[in-house]
């Protein structure tokens, strides 16, 4: 599926559109800005796939710092069947400067 801008995640949250949403940043970075994403590490994604799999044909946004650990998220759950999976390109730091 096609990633999406911070420009098109900012204005879907302002309308508080219905998706999933994940923030695979550490917990402290999570802490420090919080977009109101569920927060499951990168490194915890393997073992805490489960909580996500009834979304498994939604759409989810996955995002990061910068897009590159989201990009990584995005690729592994499509490997392991997640059909609708979109990196915010860019991540928090590209968010920030809206």
């Amino acid at each position: 599926m096609e990633d999406i801008s911070v420009k098109e995640l900012k204005s879907r949250l302002d309308k508080s559109e219905k998706f999933v949403f994940v923030d695979v940043r550490e917990e402290w970075e999570y802490e420090e800005d919080n977009l109101g994403a569920q927060n499951i590490p990168l490194g915890e994604l393997p073992h805490r796939l489960d909580e996500l799999e009834k979304y498994k044909d939604s759409e989810i946004i996955v995002h990061c710092r910068s897009g590159a650990r989201s990009g990584n998220a995005k690729k592994f759950m499509e490997g392991k069947g997640f059909t609708k999976v979109r990196n915010v390109l860019g991540g928090i730091l590209a968010y920030r400067e809206l």
